[in-house]
């Protein structure tokens, strides 16, 4: 797969997520195998009226590329300006979001509600492209909804803007989240089109992963919702598509290890207590099914600041060496 001066061979990526890809999270998954991480969504809008929260969002580390920052917006003027101001911090490319299905996005026409709107699609797509000089790639749903997949027509007209790939993730926008995603149609779309074409929705194991590849011939797979509870999914996929071998789920001192450099990073970044405050949502994945795992997680869950939530964990460890953690395995609760 070719993107500009990114070459990668079936490429395992990162897929933007809001409230979850900020800088320490893409730097778990990126040590764990991540291909090309991007950012959390951007506000088009909030970029053009120089709102420094939204600039923030697309800070990075050169550690982190191949990078991109993804944009999002209804408005081809704002959205050409707000490429204009990412494309000046040298991603290495610029991603349009026009798959978000949530309410507030698509129904203010950006997002997947562009699907319902193709020729201002592709006027906001061609926008971008002649704004940058750097690569720019489009992010879509099959479809607004099950009576409207028009996802090969939408992959020509990308293509003819300009644009350099294609991720689709293989639900509609009526879907959201649910249901089983159809990857059939990425063959399509692959023989309609000569751009790489990126397969998002539902790669949560190495081997939905190898099938995806298989049976779609698509360029690399994209990983959202599984790399918030198992960073590791990215080498274990490659490892799987080299070898047809699986690796062992990480040891209780990989997490352990992964969780502490997780939280850490995140405070040198956010600061006490704003880093504290949204990790809690990666507590469940990093501790899943550990014995005596409700108790901590309702202590940590109490602090915050980073000192006593170290402190915790490194008692847990402690009594779990010693055999102290005698209640089961919590998994559902974990």
């Amino acid at each position: 797969m070719k993107i500009g001066k990114i070459d990668i061979s079936q490429g395992v990526l990162l897929a933007p997520m809001e409230n979850v890809t900020d800088i320490s999270f893409r730097l778990v998954c990126k040590r764990l195998g991540a291909d090309i991480t991007y950012t959390e969504f951007v506000n088009c809008e909030g970029l053009v009226r120089n709102s420094k929260k939204t600039a923030l969002k697309m800070r990075f580390l050169e550690e982190e590329r191949p990078f991109g920052i993804q944009i999002y917006g209804g408005q081809e003027s704002s959205m050409g300006g707000a490429a204009e101001m990412a494309a000046a911090l040298q991603p290495d490319l610029i991603d349009i979001n026009c798959g978000c299905w949530v309410k507030n996005i698509a129904g203010s026409g950006a997002g997947a509600g562009l699907l319902k709107d193709l020729p201002k699609m592709e006027r906001i797509i061609s926008a971008v492209v002649k704004s940058v000089s750097i690569p720019v790639t489009v992010k879509t749903r099959l479809g607004w909804d099950h009576d409207s997949i028009n996802i090969v027509e939408v992959a020509k007209m990308v293509e003819g803007t300009g644009a350099q790939a294609l991720t689709i993730h293989c639900r509609t926008r009526a879907q959201g989240h649910s249901g089983e995603p159809d990857y059939s149609f990425i063959r399509k779309v692959k023989e309609a089109v000569a751009i790489p074409i990126i397969v998002n929705g539902s790669v949560n194991t190495p081997e939905i992963a190898l099938t995806v590849f298989t049976e779609t011939g698509c360029d690399a797979v994209m990983i959202a919702r599984a790399a918030i509870n198992n960073p590791w999914i990215f080498n274990h996929i490659k490892h799987y598509l080299r070898t047809g071998v699986l690796l062992p789920e990480p040891s209780f001192e990989e997490r352990m290890s992964a969780l502490k450099d997780h939280l850490t990073t995140s405070v040198v970044y956010k600061g006490e207590p704003r880093a504290v405050l949204e990790f809690r949502k990666h507590y469940s994945g990093y501790l899943h099914g550990q014995p005596g795992i409700s108790k901590l997680r309702a202590e940590m869950m109490r602090y915050t600041e980073l000192a006593p939530i170290l402190t915790a964990l490194d008692r847990y460890v402690d009594e779990r060496s010693r055999g102290l953690c005698l209640e089961e395995s919590d998994t559902l609760a974990a």
